[in-house]
């Protein structure tokens, strides 16, 4: 049995993960459990990003950007992973 070869209608892995968390601290404490629970070698941005159209700095949220030129982490895992810190994953 040989291996399928990549199509149009396969997605490629992903290279980058996001972590939409709802504050800061959330952001900052998953962005450092990370790097110890998935083995990665330096610890992820996080990134503040305000909502569209709202000046509030508490209608923001915050992303833990994840590089994984290998696409070695298992969007599963991450997915649980994000929901432990009432958040949730987006691949990219």
């Amino acid at each position: 049995m040989s291996a399928r070869p990549l199509t149009d209608e396969q997605p490629e892995p992903a290279t980058r993960h996001l972590l939409i968390l709802p504050d800061r601290d959330a952001a900052e404490d998953a962005a450092q459990e990370v790097v110890d629970r998935f083995g990665l070698s330096e610890e992820p941005q996080v990134v503040r990003e305000a909502l569209a159209g709202e000046d509030d700095a508490e209608d923001a949220q915050w992303l833990v950007v994840i590089e994984d030129p290998e696409a070695t982490l298992a969007v599963p895992a991450l997915d649980a992973f994000a929901a432990e810190y009432d958040g949730w994953h987006e691949a990219g």
